[in-house]
């Protein structure tokens, strides 16, 4: 799932690329991800690209002066740009094609999302905040407003395993299971520390963890191309989905333990027994608890 860095980059690509340029059509794929019916899609056509926002991980296409295409990539959607695009109607169907939006040079964009279980959303509205999604976000941890006395009030008001504090988008937005994974080795932390148990070093430790990770992983995809940008994630990442790998150290100095995981019925997590638990490997199950 495209994360805040990912999303990040998708907005300024999208920004160089589409700023003052006028839409000429848009085509709906899958009429399930059209979240929205008023506006319609076609009022777009004609409208100038205006800006490009991200809240969280969502992306917003500003266009005119009061239309928004808001829209979440979900776990197995992508934007794929095309210059130029191709001529082929878009047909609904089985395709993985969701959305396509063209612009007056011939380029653009089109909505993908592979599998199964589509979750990928487009919101066509006056306002972003007119996206309960987007209405409901928390801090967003690039902002001036994320600071250590912030992140110590999160913490403080309700006692949660910090996993799962920091990948709620209604705490603190944009950030998902891969980054958490990374930010937890970082911060020296176990995924399933209780949140009321951090004293203020760790609380400034774990704030710390968060903007460089976060701000690492956007300056090492700034510039990519969207086709790029998912390789990228990859392999960028210090522990997730590296189950059984050398762990390289939350310093960037190995320790020599390797990548552990714990797997969930739809998800999993990857940490370094030596870096976070104290060298004690976490029980593979739901209500994981250090093994004694």
């Amino acid at each position: 799932m495209p994360e805040l860095p990912e999303v990040e980059s998708l907005a300024g690509f999208l920004r160089d690329r589409t700023a003052g340029r006028r839409i000429t059509a848009v085509e709906v794929g899958a009429i399930s991800a059209l979240k929205t019916f008023d506006p319609p899609p076609d009022a777009l056509v004609g409208g100038t690209v205006t800006g490009v926002d991200r809240h969280g991980k969502w992306l917003d296409l500003a266009v005119g002066a009061d239309l928004h295409l808001v829209f979440h990539l979900a776990r197995a959607g992508w934007l794929r740009w095309s210059d130029p695009l191709p001529r082929t109607p878009v047909r609904p169907g089985r395709s993985p094609l969701a959305l396509r939006l063209r612009l007056d040079d011939d380029s653009g964009f089109d909505l993908t999302e592979a599998g199964t279980r589509k979750r990928l959303a487009v919101y066509l509205v006056h306002d972003p905040a007119q996206v309960p999604q987007v209405a409901s976000l928390g801090v967003d941890p690039l902002s001036p407003e994320f600071t250590v006395e912030r992140l110590a009030q999160l913490m403080a008001a309700k006692n949660q395993q910090i996993k799962g504090l920091l990948r709620d988008q209604g705490t603190i937005a944009g950030i998902g299971n891969a980054y958490s994974d990374e930010i937890l080795l970082v911060a020296r932390t176990s995924p399933f520390a209780l949140t009321r148990s951090f004293d203020a070093a760790h609380t400034a430790r774990l704030h710390a963890a968060v903007l460089s990770v976060l701000t690492e992983a956007i300056e090492a995809s700034a510039g990519r191309p969207a086709a790029e940008l998912k390789d990228s994630k990859r392999r960028g990442m210090r522990v997730h989905g590296r189950t059984g790998e050398p762990c390289p150290g939350w310093n960037g100095v190995p320790c020599g333990d390797t990548v552990h995981e714990v797997s969930f019925a739809d998800s999993s997590l990857q940490y370094c027994p030596t870096c976070q638990t104290g060298g004690k490997p976490l029980a593979d199950r739901r209500m994981s608890r250090l093994l004694k």
